[in-house]
């Protein structure tokens, strides 16, 4: 029984070793989920082949749009201070 007990440690370690080096799942579906969803996002197909110009906004409603999406960026002024003083102690709110 002694002897058997190298023999099993060492098959263990040979046999994890070897499956180790096996392909996983994942590793073959490697990248599909992302062309997955890309595709799915892709509402029309064949708008690279189309050559006719894209009707959408004038001039001043996209540079209103695009001011408007800016000014989101922009930080808002701090909040004002107010200072209430009774019998000469101020508090602060």
């Amino acid at each position: 029984m002694k002897k058997l007990i190298p023999l099993f440690v060492c098959a263990f370690f040979l046999f994890t070793s070897l499956t180790a080096c096996a392909p996983s799942r994942l590793e073959m579906d490697y990248g599909t989920s992302v062309k997955l969803q890309k595709f799915n996002q892709t509402v029309d197909l064949e708008a690279g082949k189309k050559v006719e110009p894209v009707e959408g906004m004038d001039g001043k409603a996209a540079q209103g749009t695009m001011e408007k999406h800016q000014k989101g960026f922009e930080k808002e002024p701090p909040a004002p201070v107010y200072t209430l003083s009774i019998g000469g102690i101020g508090v602060s709110k």
